[in-house]
């Protein structure tokens, strides 16, 4: 397997070092900083108008992207490769391939950072699929069509329904690598295939995701077991070879772009507005509550008040809403809307042009259909600030990769395989305390949605793990369809059904402590809203 990602490598157009592929042109810079959670990954690639678009993207990212790896088989390289962010456009060649496109961006990399990288392969922490004596897969119809279908779940299902999946004529191997697609949550690394089975197969999968495994009891079913039970086949954890890429050396800032890029790569015209959109308030017998931003745009929001809609849309907690009629955080309301074909990326199925996009055309529909009128000041308001007590977390080693990022570390150890309800794992190493709490707004929007205030007193860079529950599983074992309760300014305590709030987390596992206090935040004052939508 290594030996052909080797020959792959050298030979492909333009792997590691061939420049015959470019951008016609590119523009590459540093991503603006942004504080909020959208900011945290990479959005893309998409292609739209002739461009290759990727925004706020690591090294690392862009890397993987680039050749093909995930980011966890990017080594090597200076310690800021998973800290800093950029943004790439590039204008593309008529009948550029999704190869072509990768070869491009590795050259951009290399002239643009100077990146020298090569090919490699390192024991890495893989999941080893084995064969019962007796496997429950079915041979395969020669009649169907191959590969894995999602069953749409019955309409009322509750977020607890299982995933279902139906797959045809698949190998062992495209199992292996199906089921790590699938089942992302679960399989963070890949799932290697040592079935020694040697024919194509027709199955069917049934698992609870694994943020509604907590609070489905009983009748959950992780996808281990579901694939054990159901397929006759075992995942175990274990250290495999797999293909890597290390670094040799890349430069922290892009050459400049060109001085006249924004004529030879102009910017292309985003839409402001829905094509069509359905705002009304919701109905009295209607009780179910839905936060949607679905495939190709559809926002698909109901049971919700206006009040908290803002709070979503602007990244706000309660008490950064200032002026706010009590009618705001009463009112239930309904909005069904579809963004215009031709902000869509990759045709109709594809998603919105970005999120950023996304959530302005939502800001204007508010104020359209609500005659909303607002604008930031500053506000004494309750804020966090994060101080020491007795710090728990071991001394880090400087010249160490800087990174705060969801899973478990190298070892692979997740809390929440025995503890579900522990529903957030952040690993982070070289984490000096004021970058902490700076990402901290980020990295847990549910819990906080002003920045975090660095009064620790701590020096140097430290290594730890947090796991914590999500807000909606503080508030009742998953809170509501697609949306995270905001929880600033009110009790943040754990609750008795083993769910283990932010603060009691940083407070127990950290040794450090998360309190409010009042200081100047910006919050959004609500200058003009009117309580009936505008007719549709």
């Amino acid at each position: 397997m290594i030996r052909g990602f080797l020959c792959v490598a050298l030979l492909s157009g333009a792997a590691f070092g061939q420049r015959s592929d470019r951008f016609e042109a590119a523009d590459i810079h540093v991503s603006p900083h942004s504080d909020t959670a959208f900011n945290l990954f990479m959005r893309g690639p998409q292609t739209r108008a002739s461009r290759y678009e990727i925004r706020t993207a690591t090294m690392v990212d862009l890397i993987s992207t680039a050749y093909g790896v995930d980011g966890d088989k990017v080594f090597g390289g200076p310690n800021w490769l998973e800290m800093d962010r950029f943004d790439v456009t590039g204008k593309l060649p008529a009948g550029s391939t999704a190869d072509s496109k990768k070869a491009m961006l590795q050259t951009a990399l290399a002239e643009r950072f100077h990146l020298v990288a090569h090919p490699d392969s390192r024991p890495m922490p893989a999941y080893i699929m084995t064969a019962s004596k007796h496997p429950l897969l079915k041979d395969a119809d020669p009649a169907a069509q191959k590969g894995c279908q999602g069953k749409p779940r019955p309409q009322g299902a509750e977020p607890t329904a299982p995933v279902e999946v139906a797959c045809h004529g698949l190998t062992a191997a495209e199992i292996a690598d199906n089921l790590h697609n699938m089942a992302g949550g679960y399989l963070r690394v890949p799932v290697v295939d040592s079935t020694g089975l040697k024919g194509t197969y027709d199955f069917d999968l049934k698992w609870t995701s694994r943020n509604q495994l907590a609070a489905a009891g009983a009748d959950g079913i992780s996808v281990f077991d579901a694939v054990d039970k159901q397929l006759g086949l075992k995942l175990d954890l274990q250290k495999s070879p797999l293909p890597v890429v290390v670094v040799e050396s890349v430069d922290q800032k892009p050459t400049e772009n060109d001085p006249d890029i924004d004529k030879i790569l102009p910017g292309v015209t985003v839409p402001t507005e829905f094509e069509v959109a359905d705002v009304k308030p919701t109905p009295a017998d209607i009780h179910d509550q839905k936060f949607q931003i679905q495939p190709g745009g559809r926002i698909d929001i109901e049971g919700f008040d206006l009040k908290f809609i803002i709070q979503q849309i602007w990244q706000l907690s309660d008490d950064m809403i200032v002026g706010a009629p009590k009618w705001l955080g009463e009112d239930k309301i309904s909005i069904i809307a579809k963004a215009p074909s031709a902000a869509l990326v990759n045709g109709q199925n594809g998603p919105p042009v970005d999120i950023d996009t996304l959530i302005a055309m939502i800001k204007n529909l508010l104020v359209e259909r609500f005659k909303l009128q607002t604008h930031m000041e500053e506000r004494p308001i309750n804020a966090y600030t994060l101080t020491a007590v007795k710090p728990k977390m071991k001394p880090a080693d400087p010249n160490g990769r800087i990174k705060c990022e969801e899973g478990p570390g190298a070892d692979q150890k997740d809390v929440r395989d025995t503890h579900p309800i522990l529903g957030r794992l952040l690993n982070c190493q070289n984490m000096t305390m004021a970058r902490f709490a700076e990402m901290l707004q980020g990295l847990a929007s549910g819990y906080i949605h002003a920045p975090v205030l660095d009064a620790t007193g701590l020096e140097g860079s430290w290594d730890f793990t947090l796991a914590f529950s999500t807000a909606g599983q503080l508030q009742g074992g998953g809170g509501r369809s697609g949306a995270t309760p905001a929880t600033d300014g009110v009790s943040a305590a754990s609750d008795p059904n083993g769910a283990v709030s932010l603060p009691d987390a940083v407070a127990k596992q950290l040794g450090l402590k998360l309190e409010q206090t009042k200081r100047p935040v910006k919050v959004l004052v609500i200058d003009h809203v009117e309580q009936k939508p505008a007719d549709n």
